[in-house]
């Protein structure tokens, strides 16, 4: 994993590290300089595995922006979360909506920092990592966290995302 931390952070970062802070949260926001943009290239990146990678996915349900961080290690089951969920039927967020509901781009999608609270669910599945990572605004930030932690950060829900 290579980092320079002797550049500021990114803008968008930043509102990520401040959220963090507040919260109470010990790990620091770090700047790769490699992609974190998906899955495999954070996990690659970082050394880790990849279902060790938080993912902070955009859904709509009804009208509503919802936030669900998965697992990288697997994909959303749409149908079968908004029924363990209790919500209408998901669909995956356009680029535009993200934003909106984030202030953060596709890739780079933080689980905090945004303008407002999401709904959110945490993977199950993340629970099994003791360590766990999370993008910190943009493609190429990140910072360390846990399953509890996602949980308290934002007021979720642990339910399973997968079938």
């Amino acid at each position: 994993m290579s980092s320079d931390q002797s550049m500021p952070l990114p803008a968008r970062s930043v509102e990520v590290a401040r959220a963090l802070a507040e919260a109470g949260v010990c790990g620091q926001v770090r700047e790769l300089s490699e992609s974190t943009r998906t899955a495999a290239e954070a996990a690659s990146a970082l050394g880790c595995d990849v279902g060790a990678i938080a993912n902070s996915l955009i859904f709509i349900s009804g009208d509503e922006p919802v936030l669900v961080l998965a697992s990288g290690r697997h994909k959303v089951d749409t149908a079968a979360l908004a029924s363990r969920w209790g919500r209408g039927w998901l669909r995956r967020a356009t680029p535009e909506q993200v934003r909106r509901a984030t202030g953060q781009a596709i890739g780079g999608v933080s689980p905090v920092g945004h303008p407002r609270t999401l709904p959110t669910v945490v993977d199950t599945a993340l629970a099994e990592y003791p360590q766990l990572w999370a993008a910190a605004g943009t493609p190429r930030t990140v910072f360390p966290t846990t399953a509890e932690e996602l949980l308290r950060l934002t007021g979720g829900l642990l339910l399973p995302v997968g079938p």
